[in-house]
């Protein structure tokens, strides 16, 4: 039946022409952000998801910057130790070397402690130069410096309840010297400590050949024990870069999870699309045929 006031045909065609703008609009959307849930209104459940899970990414990154700070000052502080460890040419390595020369009788051990003094300078401006961030671990002054550090090394998170990990650095491991002179190279022993060697005043006697014994077993000591906190902080050293690749990795996986649940598929969008916009031509179509069949009614009083 033909009727003026209600368009049937034209009122369905309507009806279409609207489902399909509505679709067509959510497509472009996707297409134009990306993704096919952008606000919780397109998928509250994912939406949800992947907030938390953009969260914990921010905060990963936040500890991939600690891991690097904390690389950084460990590196420092772990060159300083092997440059006091020393070789046949310097440091604790060349020390021990001119004790043991310092020996000979009849030597000139003036002019050996000449040499032993620049080696006490030399490590001793190692130690106060081992400083990143205003940190340093070998040259320690009491009520400034934390008896221990926490480097930030890992996060995550179970249900709503996040967890920090950290690498626990204790001061004293690393003191080489110390205000209160407890540090592994000023720690008196007998009398002096590797810091204040002083074999100038030695002669050939049996005395002082036995300081001179005393002063080469003190700093064989000191060399094993730099050389232990060296081989620990090497340990730390290798655990922060450990951590450092696994949170990066870490990082591109929840990226990807995050990917699976919101991005679009820009192949299936842009196929979408052209149907849609094929549906929208025949829709606009169907709804003109629609409103011109009433056009035919006049004729009928002509």
């Amino acid at each position: 039946m033909s009727s003026l006031l209600t368009n049937s045909t034209a009122m369905t065609a309507l009806q279409t022409l609207r489902s399909v703008s509505s679709q067509l609009s959510t497509t472009q959307n996707r297409i134009s952000t990306g993704q096919r849930v952008a606000t919780a209104s397109d998928n509250a459940a994912y939406w949800s998801i992947a907030t938390s899970m953009r969260a914990d990414n921010a905060a990963l990154s936040a500890v991939s910057d600690s891991l690097g700070l904390s690389a950084a000052t460990v590196d420092t502080e772990y060159t300083a130790l092997t440059t006091v460890i020393g070789d046949k040419d310097s440091g604790l390595t060349k020390l021990q070397s001119l004790l043991v020369q310092a020996k000979t009788a009849g030597i000139d051990r003036t002019k050996i402690q000449a040499d032993v003094t620049q080696i006490q300078q030399q490590m001793k401006s190692t130690a106060n130069a081992a400083t990143f961030n205003g940190i340093n671990w070998l040259s320690t002054t009491t009520g400034t410096t934390p008896t221990s550090f926490s480097l930030v090394s890992s996060y995550s998170r179970v249900g709503g309840t996040p967890t920090i990990g950290s690498i626990t650095v204790t001061t004293a491991n690393y003191t080489l010297y110390s205000s209160t002179q407890t540090g592994i190279l000023d720690t008196v022993s007998g009398s002096a400590s590797v810091d204040t060697i002083n074999i100038s005043a030695l002669t050939d006697s049996a005395a002082d050949q036995t300081t001179l014994d005393g002063y080469i077993a003190q700093v064989t000591t000191a060399i094993n024990s730099v050389a232990a906190s060296a081989a620990n902080l090497g340990a730390v050293k290798n655990r922060i870069s450990t951590n450092t690749e696994f949170v990066k990795s870490l990082m591109d996986s929840v990226d990807r999870g995050v990917g699976q649940l919101v991005d679009a598929d820009m192949n299936a969008e842009s196929t979408r699309l052209a149907a849609l916009q094929v549906q929208q031509q025949l829709g606009v179509q169907a709804l003109s045929i629609a409103n011109n069949s009433s056009q035919s009614i006049l004729s009928l009083f002509r």
